[in-house]
């Protein structure tokens, strides 16, 4: 079994088409899914988000087929800590971070990715791993990997976020998780709006038409407080670019799940999920402020409720919803657990010593800032 490195990617390059095509086939067999990581949407954010280049993918090989693959980057500091690690890759519209490895060869590829790091004179100190499902098959075979080889590893932070996981139908999960005041709140806003002209609620199907859509969201996303506080898809070119070329890859590939509803022809609220395996996860959400008075953004996630359920293929979705939504913790019962790991990485020498030291450090520091919280 080998780990392959590839060299950090420039902002204007485009990693060649025979290493996609490994990591298709690595995602189709994917112990556990991740959209982001997919081939659509990590090389759309390594085409356009990658920046000054800094961001490695690590390869894990076994007889000569692909079983692992993990973009990192390196960050110079451990949050409040300045002590530089290595890190799983999670730029600014990345909301979950477990590697592709392939199903049944979990232990491997880890196995392999963490020799690789290991022996990186540029990887420093330690490895943070961010947004894994602490109940996934990742988070199971680093642990059982790192008692293996007697390798540190600690929880550093964990919070629930919604999740989409029922046998029932939607209308049956309609009535049974959502309160009752709050249905009969929402079938008098639906009432009213559809009082204003012709609602009309659809699944994007057409290629065709994904141009326009993605202008549209753009668009809809830029006129509310996103826009103007500059944290809208629209305020940056490279954002853009990185959102049509995703949508693009990802519609090619069977995996965008793209929603909408109009008012007389025009969207009042918009939806982007990705599909990866039997799951979906929530990518972005954009609906008209001006018609705040009908909450379009608790109808879009109606809408997507019933998509969602209605669709056979579709066993699960992940919000990646921030912990404590209010919105869409009304609306979905099931919680998925995300987790963050600081794992000690090794290496000979001075390298060991150093890594060593710097693991125990920030572990010291997080048991001392606990205990004046009164956590312990």
């Amino acid at each position: 079994m080998a780990a392959h490195p590839s060299p950090p990617f420039a902002s204007d390059s485009l990693p060649l088409t025979a290493p996609r095509a490994r990591w298709a086939t690595l995602a189709a067999e994917a112990a556990e899914p991740n959209a982001f990581y997919a081939p659509d949407l990590l090389a759309a954010a390594i085409d356009h988000l990658a920046g000054s280049g800094d961001v490695r993918v690590i390869e894990a090989q076994a007889d000569g087929e692909l079983i692992g693959l993990l973009p990192v980057t390196v960050q110079a500091r451990h949050g409040r800590l300045p002590i530089g690690c290595v890190a799983n890759w999670m730029h600014d519209h990345c909301f979950f971070g477990a590697p592709l490895i392939r199903r049944g060869q979990e232990m491997a590829a880890w196995r392999g990715l963490l020799a690789q790091l290991d022996a990186a004179e540029w990887a420093p100190h330690f490895l943070h791993l961010r947004a894994l499902d602490a109940a996934g098959a990742n988070a199971a075979a680093l642990e059982a990997l790192c008692v293996e080889q007697g390798r540190g590893r600690r929880e550093v932070h964990r919070h629930d976020r919604a999740m989409l996981r029922s046998d029932l139908s939607a209308d049956a999960y309609w009535e049974t998780h959502v309160r009752a005041k709050k249905r009969k709140e929402i079938r008098r806003l639906q009432k009213r709006l559809a009082e204003l002209g012709t609602v009309e609620q659809r699944l994007l199907d057409d290629g065709a038409d994904l141009p326009r859509w993605c202008g549209d969201f753009l668009a809809l996303e830029a006129s509310g407080w996103k826009g103007r506080e500059g944290s809208a898809l629209a305020s940056r070119p490279d954002d853009i670019a990185f959102f049509r070329a995703a949508c693009a890859a990802a519609f090619a590939a069977g995996r965008l799940h793209f929603l909408r509803i109009d008012l007389d022809g025009r969207a009042i609220a918009m939806l982007v999920n990705f599909r990866h395996g039997d799951g979906a996860f929530s990518f972005k959400i954009a609906f008209d402020e001006e018609m705040g008075r009908f909450s379009p953004g608790v109808l879009i996630e109606i809408a997507n409720l019933h998509a969602v359920q209605d669709d056979p293929a579709i066993g699960w979705m992940d919000s990646c919803a921030a912990a404590d939504h209010p919105m869409i913790d009304s609306l979905w019962a099931e919680r998925r657990s995300i987790v963050q790991y600081r794992i000690a990485l090794q290496g000979k020498g001075a390298t060991r010593l150093r890594r060593a030291a710097a693991f125990a450090l920030a572990g010291g520091v997080e048991r001392i800032a606990s205990r004046m919280k009164g956590q312990e």
